[in-house]
C-alpha cells in the first residue's frame, strides 16, 4: 500500500506537470496576441478606447468603492468566521442588534442601508398580511381587500354590508379625495 508522503509527493509532480502545462498554453495565447497586435499595428490603448465606446450604462459597483458579494464584510472575533453580508445571517451574527461590531475594518464605510431614513416615499400600501375588512355572513369566509376580490363578493355593488365592524370601505383616501376634488374645479373653472 502507498504511503501519504509518497500520494503526496505524486500529488505535487502532477501539480508541477499541470502548471508547466498551463503556463505554455498560456504563453503560446499571449504570444498569438502579440503579434495579432503587431500585424494591425494596435496597442493596448486602441483596445481600451474601443472597449470604452461599447461600454454603456452604470459603472460596476467595485469601480465606485462599493463592497460586492465576494468580500468579507463582517467577522467573528471568537473564530474568525467571515459573513459577505448577503444571504442568510450565520448563527453568530443572526441575534446580534448592532453588527458594526462584527465589521471588518475598511467594511465600515461601505455598509450603508438601501435607503436612506426618511428620504422614501410611501404609497400609502401596507407590506405583509392585512387585517379582514370584508366577512361572508353565511360561510364566514373574510377578505383584506387587497387583491381580487373573492367571488362572493366580486359581484356586489354596495360591498357595506359586508364590513367587519370597525372597518373602513376600500377606495380612495381622503387625500386622494381632495385632489380629485380640487382637479375637478380647476376644470369647472377653465370651462
Amino acid at each position: 500500500m502507498a504511503t501519504l508522503e509518497a500520494l503526496q509527493a505524486k500529488i505535487q509532480k502532477l501539480q508541477e506537470q499541470a502548471d508547466a502545462i498551463a503556463s505554455q498554453k498560456s504563453a503560446a495565447a499571449l504570444e498569438s496576441i502579440r503579434s495579432l497586435m503587431v500585424k494591425h499595428n494596435l496597442t493596448t490603448a486602441d483596445i481600451d478606447a474601443h472597449l470604452g465606446h461599447r461600454k454603456r450604462g452604470r459603472p460596476s459597483l467595485k469601480s465606485a468603492g462599493v463592497q460586492t458579494k465576494g468580500e468579507a464584510r463582517y467577522r467573528d472575533p471568537k473564530t474568525g468566521a467571515t459573513w459577505t453580508g448577503h444571504g442568510r445571517a450565520p448563527a453568530w451574527i443572526a441575534g446580534a442588534k448592532d453588527r458594526n461590531k462584527y465589521l471588518v475594518s475598511g467594511a465600515a464605510s461601505q455598509v450603508t442601508t438601501s435607503v436612506p431614513a426618511g428620504s422614501a416615499k410611501s404609497n400609502g400600501q401596507p407590506k405583509g398580511p392585512q387585517p379582514a375588512k370584508y366577512r361572508h355572513p353565511e360561510t364566514g369566509a373574510t377578505w383584506s381587500g387587497r387583491g381580487p376580490a373573492p367571488a362572493w363578493l366580486a359581484a356586489e355593488k354596495d360591498r357595506n354590508k359586508f364590513l367587519i365592524g370597525g372597518a373602513k370601505a376600500t377606495g380612495m383616501n381622503g387625500v386622494a379625495r381632495k385632489k380629485l376634488a380640487a382637479k375637478k374645479a380647476a376644470r369647472k373653472s377653465r370651462a
